[in-house]
């Protein structure tokens, strides 16, 4: 594999001092709730800022589309920027059903910003490259795991060369102007128009931790409070074939699955009224992984087969609180007790739309994020064994992803080329729980040693970020943090939500802050796949 010598080399500082236009003051207002649907209160405005931020005397202009879900208590201290991962993940659509637990952690006195960063499906400036339907559907029913059949990592390959070859065709303006660094300079140009005290507050899930660096590293001196929680290495992100650590804890947590389905045997289908231990359990599972490989099953009109199966299982790795639900769908496929029908089918044409939209998103923000192109098949595969080795349950469900990559061909107008070696203003708090399938917490531990005077917070919970695993500590500790400023000294939280014990933040809100406080209702929106990747046609 070789790195790109083609990148534009640019000076930050001349960048961030460029002002081509003048000042913006945002006027706040009505939001389209078809684009902005929220069970709270929200406000909306949009901010134009350069197109290309290395040619800042074009005159060309991007305009953001803003949404704020204001404090409970008011005046508001500031306003936090939220990213909720991906890269390609909307933030428009979900602020608002988030904000009851955004608002707990955060102490309620911020205003909570989000927008849908460039390249994103939500964005004015989207990264579409297959425009016909029929080309997209194509597209995205190609993104399956490499073990699915012998032959498929070739395919996959094949693929990549075709996704790569038709970004350019299609996409290639666009494709430069939508890298990481452009999306943090945007964020700067929000925040300077907020009018606030010019310093940044931002909170990054998943992907969003690789932004959260990116803008620390280019910006140290403008960070009055960042939370990056679930953290990506961004190291990887940027500089490598593909992101090996992401799934270190990946197994673990899956085994855990099964481990707390035991220890809550009454509220967990799958052990319910047997003597099965959770090994036995697991192999269940894994036969039956194996099994639909040669003879795919249709339940209620859904053919399930490898990629469907072990989809189930990797979407569940984001949230614990989802295991009840998937030990009673594991268990009702395991003992025949389901309707097979060919007369139904439970696709949601929406999300499909929605999910073709972005994994074209994470294959644009991504690809030109990173710097490593790999011209030959056979110099790729020692990577793919390294993603297998990785993890067994997701070590193959991206690959798809990076072999596009390897043989990407739009080169971004500017990449963060920095070390993340940084001192920024006030310390940066990062989170990651003991069990993460998707963001181990040893890369919370490795981007924070390279980050001066930041601390990890370790949440003894099981799934993706923070938000996954309700503890009124965690709550207690980030609040403090928002606040004034104070990194905790106790660096552990419990999880107040013990597996297959059905507590939601909710509870753990109410009892910390009174249920008669401003707390907003609670949400009905699941919390993935939206913080993350998004992996495949059945995923």
């Amino acid at each position: 594999m070789v790195f790109s010598r083609t990148v534009l080399q640019l000076s930050f500082a001349a960048l961030a001092y460029a002002k081509p236009y003048p000042k913006a003051i945002l006027q706040w207002g009505p939001c389209n709730t078809t684009e902005v649907p929220s069970q709270v209160p929200v406000q909306c405005s949009t901010l134009e800022v350069p197109l290309d931020y290395t040619e800042p005397g074009s005159g060309e202009t991007h305009i953001l589309d803003l949404v704020r879900v204001p404090a409970p208590v008011q005046p508001s201290k500031g306003s936090i920027v939220l990213n909720f991962g991906g890269p390609g993940g909307t933030a428009r659509d979900v602020v608002g059903a988030l904000s009851m637990e955004l608002q707990a952690l955060s102490g309620r006195e911020y205003d909570l910003l989000a927008f849908d960063p460039r390249g994103t499906s939500g964005s004015r400036l989207s990264f579409n490259c297959y425009q016909n339907e029929l080309d997209a559907l194509s597209f995205f029913l190609s993104q399956v795991p490499a073990n699915q059949s012998e032959g498929q990592l070739g395919r996959l390959w094949a693929q990549g060369t075709i996704n790569a070859d038709t970004c350019l065709r299609t996409q290639n303006k666009t494709g430069s102007l939508i890298s990481s660094a452009f999306t943090a300079r945007d964020i700067m140009q929000i925040v300077d128009a907020l009018e606030e005290d010019g310093m940044l507050r931002y909170w990054g899930f998943s992907y969003g931790t690789t932004l959260g660096a990116t803008i620390a590293g280019m910006f140290p001196d403008k960070i009055e409070r960042m939370v990056l929680d679930g953290v990506q290495n961004p190291h990887e992100y940027y500089r490598e074939q593909a992101d090996i650590e992401e799934w270190t804890d990946a197994d673990a947590e899956f085994s855990a699955i099964f481990t707390g389905c035991v220890a809550a045997r009454d509220k967990c289908a799958l052990a319910k009224g047997n003597n099965k231990t959770a090994a036995e359990l697991e192999k269940e599972v894994w036969d039956l992984i194996e099994a639909v490989k040669i003879r795919p099953l249709v339940v209620e009109g859904a053919m399930m087969d490898y990629a469907a199966v072990k989809g189930l299982f990797i979407n569940a790795l984001y949230n614990s609180g989802t295991w009840a639900g998937l030990a009673e769908m594991v268990n009702a496929i395991l003992t025949g007790q389901y309707e097979s029908s060919s007369d139904t089918s439970p696709f949601d044409p929406a999300l499909i739309h929605w999910s073709i939209l972005r994994a074209q998103a994470l294959s644009g923000i991504h690809c030109s994020d990173n710097m490593v192109r790999t011209e030959r098949f056979e110099d790729f595969v020692p990577a793919v064994e390294r993603m297998y080795e990785s993890s067994k349950i997701i070590g193959d469900a991206l690959v798809s992803l990076y072999a596009t990559c390897a043989q990407w061909k739009i080169e971004p107008k500017e990449r963060y080329m920095g070390d993340f070696n940084v001192n920024t203003k006030h310390p940066v708090l990062f989170i990651g729980n003991t069990f993460d399938g998707l963001t181990p917490l040893v890369s919370a531990r490795n981007v924070s040693s390279t980050f001066e005077g930041s601390v990890v917070l370790e949440v003894d919970g099981y799934g993706h970020a923070s938000l996954v695993a309700p503890s009124a500590c965690t709550l207690r500790k980030t609040s403090t943090y928002w606040l004034d400023g104070t990194l905790p000294d106790n660096l552990f939280c419990e999880s107040d939500a013990p597996l297959y014990s059905g507590v939601t933040w909710k509870e753990v809100i109410d009892k910390y802050y009174g249920t008669n406080s401003t707390a907003p209702t609670k949400r009905t929106v699941p919390l993935s796949p939206k913080l993350g990747y998004p992996i495949g046609p059945h995923w």
